[in-house]
């Protein structure tokens, strides 16, 4: 057994697991909790969590907002979010900006795949279909998007996928 302060890689990598699934569950939380309409987060506890998960290597994130934000419309963000990670399998990265009247959410990778009939269930609320447990995001997002009287457009790219809500 080795003595000393040193860090083994494995219990490196283990702190470093622990780390990313404890910011899953917090992310998770907030996008599939309850939120009433006047709660709110932090925007520290926001970029907490999307540094906790960027550690995996996989998928970076960056956010860009001001202040305090609406736990209702973090939740909206960061269930488009979860959606957006599908299309980036292969890892990439994820951007999240807020302006004065809408967010812009951004992913971009080298290689993306982009399935079309779930996509289609966050544009057009006539569109339903059987979504996968890993899928389920896909399912909430229009009714968020109702509840908030917010609008989705999406621009796909060969390399990406712009949202605006």
């Amino acid at each position: 057994m080795e003595s000393g302060s040193a860090v083994r890689p494995e219990l490196a990598l283990i702190s470093a697991s622990v780390a990313n699934a404890n910011a899953r569950i917090r992310l998770f939380r907030i996008a599939f909790g309850a939120a009433s309409g006047d709660q709110r987060i932090a925007r520290n506890e926001v970029l907490s969590i999307l540094t906790d998960l960027g550690h995996s290597g996989r998928i970076t994130y960056a956010w860009t907002s001001h202040g305090d934000l609406s736990r209702r419309e973090v939740r909206l963000v960061f269930l488009l979010v979860l959606c957006l990670e599908t299309v980036l399998p292969y890892g990439g990265r994820v951007e999240v900006a807020q302006s004065e009247t809408f967010w812009v959410i951004k992913a971009e990778a080298q290689r993306t795949k982009f399935d079309p009939a779930l996509w289609a269930m966050l544009t057009d609320p006539a569109v339903t279909g059987p979504v996968e447990p890993g899928q389920v995001q896909f399912a909430l997002v229009g009714r968020d998007l109702a509840r908030l009287g917010r609008d989705l457009q999406t621009d796909v790219m060969a390399t990406g996928l712009t949202l605006r809500v």
